[in-house]
């Protein structure tokens, strides 16, 4: 039994009494020379949230002392939810009276209570109130990060620097700052400080200045902040360099005994237009029987990252590749994501691949698991494998693709049957000009070329997660728990306030059927938005408790491992038959589920502050420009909106709309006019302007505007009056509610 074992097995006797490191090295009967490794193990264990630290440096079981560490996940009032390693778990409500000086992703430990966190009906811009269990911090355990990125301010007496990170509630002061000593800081500037004193939430945090970024007007300095702020690394370690240098830049005879060799097959890659490394590929065949066989093909980066390298440590602390507005961060060198393992056509190239025979209705007859090496023949971009699904075929390959568009919907309409969740709205990809600033939006619509790719990924991860339940080996699962109920009973009141039948939402099957036939009504897109709200955030979990949102019991991520760690380490367990132990997984786990996060939020903040210093523009210039909105929600504070064009969310103030007074009528979800009985409600479409844009809070507020109306008409605002029941509405315009890479939903499914 190794140390981690007996240390739980001591912990959970029924008559242990909490107790120090030293008591329990004796009590394990271990010599003085094992006491190291028994505080090493209790270390690792308490960062894991499996044994808790008393006040007292005494060590007890989390369940014994109603305690339990996890990470915390701040909202923008102070406060948040506590999540465990442990996917099983509900997460744990915080108010911002709990928190004490906790910062988003830190890892904390919690006293659980019973008592209401807040009050149910404390409401607001964003609010809502909590459910499930909750609790208060007790001690800060280990911060996520060292740094903060803000604008530097000056008071009558003292320098301070407001946090780019709504989430940090407090304003940092610099008692110690001389701004005309280095680095030269002037107000307004974005900086770089270290907190290096914060006794009590009740009083603001101290620091120092680290890092001048520059002026928030000044080329560049919007990202850099970004980069910043969530510590992305933007240069590999020069051994890793070298490491990945040494590696060379083509397949060996080498790199090939022992494996399938598939370079004969018709493989094909389909990726965005502007991709640079390619991961995943697919052949189709027709076999006997009315029979196919499909290889799905990933590119093997587990044959040349080795476990303990340079490469492999750095990959694993990076976690995952960022997908910035204007670069990505890679998790790998160039030298690897771009080129020896990217399945390039033309070239031979490592797979680690698996082999389905699917009955023409696409039921899988048999798996395997090969490693292989491939050649692709072509490389298409989404619009060039939708053009050619737009008419007939007229070779070998495109007939296949025509052949794959078949089976993929096929899966796709067997997935959606047995409870899966259509969610997807179109993306919005945002391009800048040669000076950084926006140039267009460009909607990306999720498309058969797309879903083609997509139900084929799917089947390879579901495959691979069957395969380790098979073996019994221990693994990281990609895991997606049931949305909160009380959300849903919530949406679902919204659903008949708007006439609409939602049934039982906590259903999946109910859920799915009830999304399903919005299919082309103005309220689909608010509705599918509204569900998503609901939902908890996927992550990476030892426990395959399965992925709710996908309808599968059994889920793992494997088709991505030149930008994700954890396709890396399911590789290495399937192919490789590595095995790990429960606490470097957990570990494991915990720290790529904390960098998805990072970056997903690094991500959406490089986008949000492109589109708001894009409003600020127009607003600084007196030239607003005017766009359709749609009505999401309704609250005391105003109407929220989806802002079509931008994929940007918003405010329209109650008491900015000049066409009527109106009121909040909570009992029906609108807004009322008490003049002329004007009606705002979810779904409605507004002509609005930019208002306000707070850079800080990443906040924008729009005005609605009047239209102009023929002569001897009656004139009426510019959004359209709401009937009482909205079954027999047209279709509305989609947006997505956060922007991603166009890869992101294969990345983070």
């Amino acid at each position: 039994m190794n140390l981690e074992n007996r240390l739980l097995r001591l912990l959970g006797r029924k008559h242990y009494v909490p107790s120090g490191a030293d008591e329990i090295t004796t009590k394990l009967e271990l010599g003085q020379s094992e006491a190291q490794d028994v505080r090493a193990e209790l270390r690792n264990l308490v960062r894991l949230g499996r044994v808790v630290k008393l006040p007292d440096n005494h060590y007890a079981l989390p369940g014994d002392e109603n305690l339990l560490a996890g990470r915390i996940l701040m909202n923008r009032m102070g406060g948040g939810r506590v999540v465990t390693t442990d996917a099983t778990q509900p997460s744990i409500d915080i108010s911002p009276n709990a928190a004490r000086t906790a910062m988003h992703n830190d890892r904390v430990l919690v006293l659980v209570e019973d008592r209401p966190a807040s009050p149910a009906n404390e409401r607001g811009r964003g609010r809502r109130a909590p459910s499930g269990p909750s609790g208060r911090v007790v001690e800060v355990l280990e911060r996520a990060r060292t740094q903060v990125v803000g604008t530097l301010e000056k008071s009558r007496q003292l320098w301070y620097v407001v946090p780019s990170d709504p989430r940090i509630t407090h304003d940092i002061y610099l008692p110690k700052l001389d701004p005309a000593a280095k680095p030269k800081a002037k107000r307004g500037d974005r900086v770089v400080v270290e907190i290096t004193e914060w006794p009590s939430r009740h009083n603001s945090p101290e620091g120092k200045l680290l890092e001048v970024i520059g002026s928030p007007s000044a080329p560049g300095v919007d990202v850099e902040s970004v980069i910043r702020q969530y510590e992305l690394p933007t240069r590999f370690p020069g051994k890793v360099e070298a490491e990945a240098r040494r590696l060379g830049t083509e397949v060996t005879e080498a790199d090939r005994k022992g494996r399938r060799d598939c370079r004969k097959h018709s493989v094909v890659t389909i990726d965005p237009v502007d991709a640079r490394d390619f991961d995943d590929a697919i052949s189709l065949e027709r076999i006997e029987g009315r029979r196919w066989r499909l290889w799905v093909h990933i590119a093997d980066v587990s044959h040349y990252v080795t476990p303990k390298s340079a490469l492999d440590k750095e990959a694993r602390e990076r976690g995952n590749s960022t997908y910035l507005i204007d670069r990505v961060i890679p998790m790998l060198p160039e030298e690897l994501s771009n080129e020896l393992c990217s399945l390039k056509p033309g070239v031979d190239r490592l797979a680690r691949s698996v082999e389905f025979v699917l009955s023409g209705n696409g039921r899988v007859e048999q798996a395997k698991f090969h490693s292989t090496v491939i050649c692709s023949k072509h490389r298409f971009s989404y619009e060039e494998a939708m053009a050619i699904l737009s008419r007939e075929p007229t070779s070998d390959i495109e007939r296949m693709l025509h052949d794959a568009h078949s089976l993929a919907q096929k899966l796709r309409q067997a997935r959606f049957r047995a409870g899966a969740l259509d969610l997807d709205v179109p993306e919005h990809k945002v391009l800048l000009d040669d000076k950084g600033r926006l140039s267009e939006v460009r909607r990306v619509e999720n498309d058969v070329s797309h879903q083609l790719i997509e139900e084929f990924m799917l089947l390879a991860n579901e495959s691979i997660a069957k395969e380790i339940k098979r073996r019994r080996v221990k693994a990281i699962h990609r895991v997606h728990d049931k949305p909160d109920t009380e959300k849903l009973d919530d949406l679902r009141a919204r659903a008949a306030m708007m006439g609409l039948r939602a049934g039982n939402l906590t259903d999946q099957k109910q859920a799915g059927k009830f999304l399903a036939s919005l299919k082309g009504h103005l309220l689909a897109d608010v509705f599918r938005i509204g569900y998503l709200r609901c939902m908890k955030r996927a992550c990476y979990s030892t426990e395959p408790i399965g992925h709710y949102g996908l309808a599968k019991d059994d889920y793992a991520h494997f088709t991505s491992p030149i930008r994700r760690y954890a396709d890396l380490i399911v590789h290495r367990i399937v192919y490789q038959h590595a095995k790990l132990d429960d606490t470097a997984l957990a570990t494991a786990a915990d720290h790529i589920s904390l960098t998805e996060r990072n970056s997903a939020d690094a991500e959406m903040d490089s986008k949000h502050i492109k589109l708001l210093t894009h409003l600020q523009r127009q607003l600084d210039h007196q030239k607003p420009e005017t766009y359709t909105a749609m009505v999401t929600d309704v609250r005391h504070i105003g109407a929220m909106v989806d802002i079509t064009e931008l994929g940007l969310k918003g405010l329209v103030k109650r008491f900015s709309m000049s066409d009527d007074h109106y009121r909040f009528v909570p009992e029906r979800g609108r807004l009322v006019g008490r003049q002329r009985g004007n009606e705002i409600a979810p779904g409605d479409q507004l002509k609005v302007q930019i208002e306000a844009v707070d850079i800080q809070k990443k906040q924008a507020d729009f005005r609605v505007i009047k239209t102009k109306v023929p002569k001897g008409k009656k004139k009426t605002s510019s959004h359209s009056r709401k009937p009482r029941r909205a079954a027999n509405q047209d279709t509305s315009t989609k947006r997505k509610d956060t922007q991603k890479h166009p890869r992101a939903k294969r990345r983070r499914q």
